[in-house]
């Protein structure tokens, strides 16, 4: 295992190594977006299952995706409702989103703000990172970071006094997942939060 400090692994991620820290849902092994690939590798995930890219604040993740302005104002309103929290918003991608997120379908994005203040602080320095839960795919979550660091022995992680001063949440439960469709969400994976907004399709095309 390799336990660093907070801006030790501020700077591994920074500088393209993999990274796994504590969330409010369960541990993310997480990477830079151009490095997507390291992420991919290690969880043994298929193409077909892209990665979320997750960040300290919704302004540095909306130049990630397009959309006409009622739309954008619309995933504002849900983001204002249930950010920071366990809800990612996947939409539709714009040209800064590596394709080697989702390799099979670059043209969507998952976005999430975790609502734990560990993750934030590492996400207000390194900027929005590509992530996914710390397990191999096809296995369930890891719900302690040292169940990641018997996995991942790979990926830098904090060290033990660190997350000691921590008052981590055992949330366990991953997030919701929901899909733009055009006029409404598709629940894509129901998880701790239940969306209760609709979009109203009228001004859609606006």
């Amino acid at each position: 295992m390799t336990q660093v400090s907070l801006s030790a692994l501020v700077a591994g991620a920074l500088s393209g190594k993999l990274v796994s820290f504590p969330t409010d849902t369960v541990p993310a092994l997480a990477a830079r977006p151009d490095c997507s690939e390291l992420v991919f590798a290690a969880k043994r995930r298929p193409p077909e299952k892209p990665l979320i890219l997750m960040a300290a604040s919704p302004q540095s993740l909306w130049s990630f995706v397009k959309g006409s302005a009622a739309e954008l104002e619309i995933w504002q309103q849900v983001a204002q409702q249930y950010w920071p929290g366990a809800l990612t918003l996947v939409l539709p991608a714009s040209a800064q989103v590596p394709e080697a997120m989702n390799p099979t379908d670059p043209t969507t994005i998952g976005l999430r703000i975790p609502d734990l203040s560990i993750a934030i602080a590492i996400l207000s320095q390194t900027g929005p990172l590509a992530t996914t839960s710390a397990n191999f795919s096809g296995e369930p979550p890891s719900q302690t970071m040292a169940e990641v660091e018997v996995l991942f022995p790979q990926a830098l992680t904090l060290e033990t006094k660190e997350l000691e001063t921590l008052k981590l949440v055992k949330a366990g439960v991953p997030s919701t997942v929901v899909k733009w469709k055009g006029s409404n969400w598709e629940v894509l994976r129901q998880g701790g939060v239940r969306l209760a907004i609709s979009a109203p399709s009228k001004n859609i095309q606006d």
